[in-house]
């Protein structure tokens, strides 16, 4: 097995980016209220190309991750800080988990910040994401504030000094 290696996503990664999407959600699917409609923003995950810098986690030439980078300034959820850069839907596929592609390509993220003169970067997720959210305390993310649920979730932004 190779080492995961992260890269700009190509428009012909569009289906493989929205099926680990699917597939990194759906041991959730109980916990959201409305599981069809929400996962069909999660198969959609490729649209995000339109506002997002999107990038995918690959091994063994499969894409087995996927994250948006929204640079600042960039359209956002209004729960951000508009002029803050933010990482949105870090996806791995549950048979890559354990090789690294979430911190990955988090990093990445962290890097574009960085090279975007960025004092900070955010994200949102949520205590279901136990392994996510535990890895993102791990990197320096701390809580800033609670968000409304989203289909019944509980969420929150977290938030890493760059400086």
């Amino acid at each position: 097995m190779t080492e995961v290696t992260v890269r700009d996503a190509r428009p012909d990664d569009a289906e493989a980016i929205n099926q680990v999407a699917l597939a990194a959600f759906a041991q959730y699917r109980d916990r959201y209220d409305d599981w069809p409609r929400f996962s069909r923003g999660l198969g959609a995950m490729s649209t995000l190309a339109r506002t997002a810098a999107l990038l995918v986690a690959e091994r063994d030439g499969a894409v087995v991750g996927a994250v948006g980078y929204v640079a600042p300034h960039a359209p956002k959820p209004d729960f951000f800080e508009p002029a803050r850069p933010v990482i949105r839907m870090l996806v791995v596929d549950p048979a890559a988990r354990g090789a690294g592609a979430g911190r990955r390509l988090t990093e990445a993220c962290v890097e574009m910040a960085r090279r975007d003169g960025a004092p900070v970067i955010a994200l949102h997720t949520s205590p279901i994401q136990s392994v996510a959210l535990a890895m993102y305390l791990r990197m320096g993310f701390e809580h800033r504030y609670p968000v409304e649920p989203i289909f019944g979730v509980a969420y929150a932004v977290y938030v890493k000094p760059l400086t």
